[in-house]
């Protein structure tokens, strides 16, 4: 599009478009004479939704960026790994995907309005925006209170037991009691009900403050039994429990293949692939 020819064309494109996205650095679309008053000077309904590693403006905005950094920025990578361990960065593009799906959420909202007054809008979204709304609360802790939350490892500092735990076939199983009824479910399944008499466990955050101890009942009681045999006593209790997956196992789950969350695209070269189908089910 910086070739004149091609910026005709594109602009002869844009005028029947509903929306437009971008990737390239600030300033580049105006550099090519493509910028928003231009291309809405003949399609006043356009969206145009700017993705960039740090906005339109500010001191960063000519920066390159990527989602590693913005993970790093964000608080993710702090919060992240065991308490002794480094910072640790997600093993795939959380913070691309994050923002993509801020994007489209973003461009909804542009369609919502324009139906009421026929305008269409500029939208600037940074990467970093979405993940540090994804990471939670630590802003609100280090400005009112002036901590900066730690790494906890699998471990939460709202409920306990929450954890990691090895069944006796060497499968991993997640656990969460943010309820505490779910909370004492765990424990009189695990064998120890005399815990929930103690003052500390009728709160989440007070359970956590004997994490190690609930912990220990937890991961016993688990160590002794298969996956199948902890995920059906868990079932039949009403307590919250899920395998932590492989690829390979998720596409096997009956849960998700009754609700179809893979689906089956053919490809000419390799023919069905499967892979992640729509993120929700539109009446």
């Amino acid at each position: 599009m910086g070739d004149p020819e091609g910026a005709r064309v594109f602009k002869q494109l844009v005028k029947s478009a509903d929306i437009v996205v971008e990737n390239f650095r600030p300033g580049t679309l105006e550099r090519w004479g493509l910028g928003y008053d231009v291309l809405s000077a003949d399609n006043p309904g356009l969206i145009l939704l700017r993705v960039t590693g740090f906005g339109q403006k500010g001191p960063y905005a000519a920066r390159p960026a990527f989602g590693t950094l913005v993970e790093a920025m964000s608080g993710f990578a702090h919060l992240t790994g065991q308490p002794d361990g480094p910072p640790t960065l997600p093993a795939f593009g959380l913070a691309d995907s994050i923002a993509g799906v801020a994007g489209a959420a973003a461009v909804s909202m542009a369609l919502y309005q324009r139906e009421r007054d026929g305008k269409g809008q500029e939208i600037d979204l940074d990467p970093l925006s979405p993940i540090m709304t994804a990471v939670g609360p630590g802003v609100i802790y280090a400005d009112q209170l002036g901590i900066d939350q730690n790494r906890t490892g699998n471990r939460s500092l709202n409920n306990a037991p929450r954890n990691t735990y090895r069944t006796r076939d060497d499968h991993w199983l997640a656990i969460s009691t943010s309820a505490n009824a779910i909370a004492e479910r765990v424990m009189r399944l695990v064998g120890h009900p005399e815990v929930i008499e103690e003052d500390w466990f009728a709160q989440g955050r007070t359970r956590d403050q004997h994490a190690a101890l609930l912990d220990g009942y937890v991961g016993e009681w688990i160590a002794a039994r298969t996956r199948e045999e902890v995920i059906a006593a868990f079932e039949e209790s009403g307590a919250a429990v899920a395998p932590v997956y492989k690829p390979s196992e998720l596409l096997e789950d009956h849960q998700v293949q009754a609700l179809e969350l893979i689906t089956s695209v053919p490809d000419e070269d390799l023919g069905p692939i499967r892979m992640q189908n729509v993120m929700w089910r539109m009446g």
